[in-house]
């Protein structure tokens, strides 16, 4: 699979796709674009980006560049190589990998069944993560059946007897699995569903032909830090890479401190508007980007960065 079935995918949900001469791009927002392949690391020119803005009336784009670039936030990519076992585990959740592999069997399944059974377990997944709200039904199921005929793209799920406990998406881009959506719900979390999904999982497609490794997911802009503290402590690895946030120079009059501090208060108050959460983050990545690399941390990642 390449890049250009990600955004069939991506296109069949009714985003708009963009492709410059450096990525691909798609509205995660309306206009606001994201780039993809996720774990690409990229430096777009800033004609590139201005243009892009300018004949489309985009408002801001995201991207991962190379720690060297000459903006974005330090942050990180979580993604795990090819030599992973039950040692690669952190010791605080080694017993849960086993106690879950004890109860749930880890095995592909049809979108079909995903679409059905799997939004109980994504609305639940959103709510623990206050984002509820964040993704209708409708557009899950619209999500999976996008999936099901696309070379590189399966469902996999967590199966205890025959109830679906947890689940992932996960398709193949050249040699790099990706996981776009992972979830579970709370009723399985004592009986360690996640451990035994992730580590399972893991082990499975790691396996696979042309594989090289998978990544999981970027620093979030607004989901809380334990749900990347829990793929920590499965030894999955943080490899550092600049976050960059770029506002089209219209708007870059308000993208200010003061604007920030407005959309984080307003975030508090309204804990459940995605919206307005994804604006703050989009504002605070922005102007942390701004300073250098050498003044920043990566704030959030308990472990060692891999090099790039």
């Amino acid at each position: 699979m390449n890049a250009e079935v990600f955004a069939d995918w991506l296109e069949r949900q009714g985003h708009k796709i963009y492709k410059t001469s450096d990525s691909y791009w798609f509205d995660a927002a309306p206009r606001v674009l994201q780039a993809f392949p996720y774990h690409w690391l990229i430096s777009p020119v800033e004609e590139e980006i201005h243009g892009l803005m300018k004949k489309h009336g985009i408002i801001a784009m995201r991207y991962s560049a190379t720690t060297g670039h000459r903006e974005g936030k330090m942050s990180y990519h979580i993604v795990q190589n090819s030599c992973y076992d039950l040692y690669s585990v952190k010791h605080q959740a080694r017993n849960g990998v086993k106690r879950g592999l004890e109860k749930f069997r880890v095995e592909e399944i049809t979108f079909d069944r995903l679409a059905d059974e799997g939004w109980q377990l994504q609305e639940d997944t959103l709510v623990r993560q206050h984002r509820p709200g964040a993704m209708s039904r409708k557009q899950w199921n619209l999500l999976c059946h996008a999936a099901k005929d696309l070379p590189g793209f399966h469902a996999l799920g967590a199966i205890s007897g025959t109830s679906l406990a947890g689940a992932m998406i996960v398709c193949q881009i050249d040699d790099i699995i990706t996981v776009p959506y992972s979830m579970s719900h709370c009723r399985y979390l004592h009986e360690h569903v996640n451990n035994a999904m992730f580590f399972s999982a893991s082990c499975q497609l790691l396996k696979w032909d042309g594989v090289k490794g998978i990544f999981f997911c970027v620093e979030s802009l607004d989901a809380p830090s334990k749900v990347d503290e829990f793929k920590f402590r499965m030894g999955f690895q943080a490899k550092p890479v600049r976050q960059r946030v770029e506002f089209n120079p219209l708007l870059k009059a308000i993208a200010v401190p003061s604007m920030h501090k407005l959309t984080r208060k307003l975030s508090g108050y309204f804990p459940s508007n995605s919206q307005i959460a994804k604006a703050e983050g989009m504002l605070r990545f922005y102007l942390e980007g701004k300073m250098p690399s050498s003044s920043q941390t990566i704030p959030g990642c308990p472990v060692p960065v891999i090099p790039s």
